[in-house]
């Protein structure tokens, strides 16, 4: 078994959408502040000295996009002026271009030939019914039929899973399986990792479920035909390499609908996977994507979930009874989020006591009297499957795991867990803590019915650099049963979401196999259900795109409008009147005449919008028009700006939602850290990416508990737009044992900057 690189640490920010096993580091993007530190730690360090001058020497590997008429040519020259480069694969569908490995020198050379389009480095990976099936419309779908008389079902239609692997045996899901192919082991054997050949995994079968289970459970799609593609090997991991090899492959087997249920941490339109699904599309595969589960902040959706056309997916709550925690003579009521592998919180509505026990390791449990009652543990430092464990042994009947980020979070326990185990808020955390200390150490459990609720992981847009909105959609990705090797189990994560939306569009191809990936995409997209908070407000379109998908409205449609979101850009303020016009193609679909209205947004101080008078589409005619939006930069505040054009479509009414942003927005500018072993023995590697490059970036070390300055781990000055990564000698760290980190970017007198928990052999 091939195993992928298990990486150290990891951001939580990152966009995990699954794993089998959580993998937990002290890392996080910071709060803005008001000087020039755009993103200020909650610890203090001390003062860092001047980062030192460079050396270099390393190994790395890239995806090169080449020009299509001189891929023969650059690789004939790879050969002879670059020996000591590596070809480990050929790209032609998705792009013309290579995976290659070899010296960083010889690669830095490389690119100044002729040819050469684009150099980015690999990057790595991880995975990112009952009920929900039914909530989107799936079953109704069952009462209607496609051209040739047949149930829709998805019959017919192929639907491609990146992922890792399926459990082809499984009694729901054998009836459905036509093959694939698996790119960690290189042979025709997609089956997931079993306990004897690593960390098993189970993401692949789950999602596999939710499109197209036929037995005990029923998918969205229960006919379509499933073909596996095994990316993700032990433990869920896998690199950009072999997702892109697999979207490659798919295109030439000819899929009609595409899932990735995985993803990163790279909030950028341009990295090679979300090329690489925009061209998928393009060749007529419907792409649909995971947005991430960074959430709730802004600007976390990562790649490929940024790919401009394939089909981006939040994840929503079908109708769910949550429990909520209330301490007693408290009005406060916390919802909890149970963590994968735990039991279930049933405590009914009598009082209960918590007790507060740290980070939940051995030492934290001295003159604890946790017996009978629920831990209180802090998110951090170790697993949260040693923390239950920890729990247990000291006679705790419930865990609650509260973030050490803002916002809840998602986690898995790597063996499944005799007692429940919930995540919070740190909000909700920090607040139970002091509440413990000066009242009643006591709380009551209360159960509350929710749907179409936004869930808090769920990643958020819009994209850096070309401000693009994202999600396109949400789907149910809370508590969703489906498939796993040798059984059913209930998982959550935008995972879950985008699975839905794949078995819809299977659902939309066999009710209309001559449509487009783009026409299937306006069709989900123009008849979302618009979802609203507890308060009546509706949430913002960086949060649910245009909506909650709603399978039997998609299906029966009379018109489409593309694209189905207005994405205007950034104005700076001091610019002056600007005109900025969108084309939107608005096709009827339909088999009678359609009249068409456009109402205008509301009006707003230095705004004007310009969109089409009344006009009439006979049967399956379509026409081309514009939206224009006239702007004074200056009249407005700085920050996002949205809303919504709406279309009337005879009786259908069409929501075009719209962003534009004025001035630079405060997004982070660094992320996606990641820190590990290296391709060689005795080496290291990390990565980070930078959405606009650096003047200055730098890993500065200090000690675990005392906080002292170390050392600078690694250091870089004037870096391009993009992801850096770099290979480290383990004799050159001459560090051992757990330190902190800093990792800071500066560009134009502003720094952000990432903590972390690192590790040393």
């Amino acid at each position: 078994m091939k195993n992928s690189k298990k990486f150290l640490v990891f951001l939580l920010a990152f966009a995990l959408l699954f794993s089998t096993q959580q993998l937990e580091a002290l890392a996080t993007i910071n709060k803005p502040s008001t000087n020039e530190t755009l993103h200020k730690s909650r610890t203090t360090y001390p003062n860092r000295p001047p980062i030192p001058v460079n050396s270099d020497k390393e190994e790395q590997t890239v995806i090169l996009i080449v020009e299509e008429n001189m891929q023969e040519t650059i690789k004939q020259k790879i050969a002879t002026s670059y020996p000591s480069l590596k070809i480990k694969r050929t790209y032609t569908a998705v792009f013309s271009g290579f995976a290659i490995h070899g010296p960083l020198k010889d690669l830095e050379a490389l690119q100044q030939e002729p040819g050469i389009l684009e150099v980015s480095p690999v990057t790595n990976y991880s995975p990112t019914i009952d009920e929900s099936v039914p909530f989107i419309g799936g079953a109704k779908m069952r009462g209607f039929y496609d051209e040739s008389g047949n149930r829709l079902t998805g019959k017919g239609v192929k639907v491609g899973i990146i992922d890792t692997g399926i459990d082809y045996t499984h009694p729901d899901l054998k009836k459905n399986y036509r093959g694939g192919y698996d790119f960690v082991d290189e042979d025709d054997d997609p089956m997931e990792t079993k306990r004897s050949q690593g960390m098993p995994t189970l993401h692949g079968t789950h999602v596999a479920g939710i499109i197209a289970a036929n037995g005990h459970l029923h998918g969205v799609a229960p006919e379509a035909e499933l073909i596996a593609y095994r990316v993700l090997g032990p433990g869920g991991h896998g690199s950009s390499e072999h997702v892109i090899a697999a979207i490659e492959m798919a295109i030439h087997d000819k899929v009609d609908v595409l899932n990735l249920s995985l993803g990163n941490t790279i909030n950028g339109p341009d990295w090679p996977t979300s090329l690489a699904l925009n061209k998928a599309v393009e060749k007529g595969v419907v792409a649909v994507t995971s947005s991430g589960n960074s959430g709730p902040n802004l600007w976390t959706v990562g790649s490929p979930g940024t790919s401009t056309k394939a089909i981006s997916v939040g994840a929503s709550t079908p109708p769910l009874h949550i429990p909520h925690l209330s301490p007693i003579f408290s009005k406060r009521e916390i919802e909890m989020l149970p963590l994968q592998g735990s039991t279930k919180w049933d405590f009914s509505n009598k009082p209960i006591g918590v007790v507060y026990a740290g980070l939940g390791e051995d030492d934290d449990w001295k003159n604890k009297k946790v017996e009978g009652k629920i831990a209180l543990i802090e998110r951090g430092k170790i697993p949260f499957s040693e923390k239950a464990r920890n729990a247990k042994k000291h006679g705790a009947v419930g865990v609650i795991i509260f973030n050490n980020l803002e916002g809840n979070f998602t986690g898995t326990l790597e063996a499944e867990m005799e007692l429940p185990v919930v995540s919070v808020s740190r909000e909700d955390g920090v607040y139970l803590q002091k509440h413990l200390k000066r009242s009643f150490s006591m709380v009551r459990t209360t159960f509350k019915w929710h749907k179409d609720d936004i869930a808090s992981f769920s990643s958020r847009g819009p994209v850096t650099h070309t401000w693009e909105i994202k999600p396109d959609v949400v789907a149910p990705g809370v508590a969703i049963d489906s498939t796993i090797p040798n059984g059913y189990l209930a998982l959550q994560g935008t995972s879950m979401a985008a699975p839905h939306v794949a078995g819809a569009s299977a659902i939309i191809k066999q009710a209309h196999p001559d449509w487009t990936p783009e026409q299937v995409k306006a069709a989900l997209m123009n008849t979302t259900k618009s979802l609203k908070k507890d308060d009546g407000d509706r949430y913002s379109v960086l949060e649910q795109g245009t909506g909650r998908i709603q399978l039997e409205e998609a299906v029966q449609t009379n018109s489409l409008i593309y694209p189905g979101t207005l994405n205007f850009g950034m104005f700076e303020r001091k610019e002056t009147r600007r005109q900025l016009k969108i084309p939107v193609m608005v096709e009827n679909v339909s088999n009678r005449d359609v009249t068409y209205s456009f109402d205008q947004p509301a009006h707003a101080k230095g705004i004007q919008w310009k969109t089409p008078l009344s006009f009439t589409l006979g049967p399956k005619e379509k026409r081309e028009v514009n939206v224009t939006l006239d702007i004074t930069p200056k009249q407005q505040k700085a920050g996002n700006h949205e809303g919504e054009v709406i279309v009337h479509a005879n009786s259908q009414k069409i929501r075009l939602s719209f962003l534009y942003i004025i001035e630079e927005p405060d997004y982070p500018r660094i992320m996606g850290f990641q820190f590990g072993y290296g391709d060689r023995e005795g080496e290291y590697q990390y990565e980070v990416y930078l959405p606009e490059g650096a003047e200055e970036l730098g890993i500065a070390l200090y000690e675990a508990e005392s906080l002292h300055f170390i050392k600078y781990l690694d250091w870089e000055r004037d870096l391009p737009r993009g992801l850096y990564k770099k290979q480290i000698s383990a004799d050159k760290i001459q560090v051992k044992g757990l330190v902190k980190a800093v990792v800071f970017a500066k560009k134009r007198d502003k720094e952000d900057s990432v903590e972390a928990d690192l590790y040393f052999d």
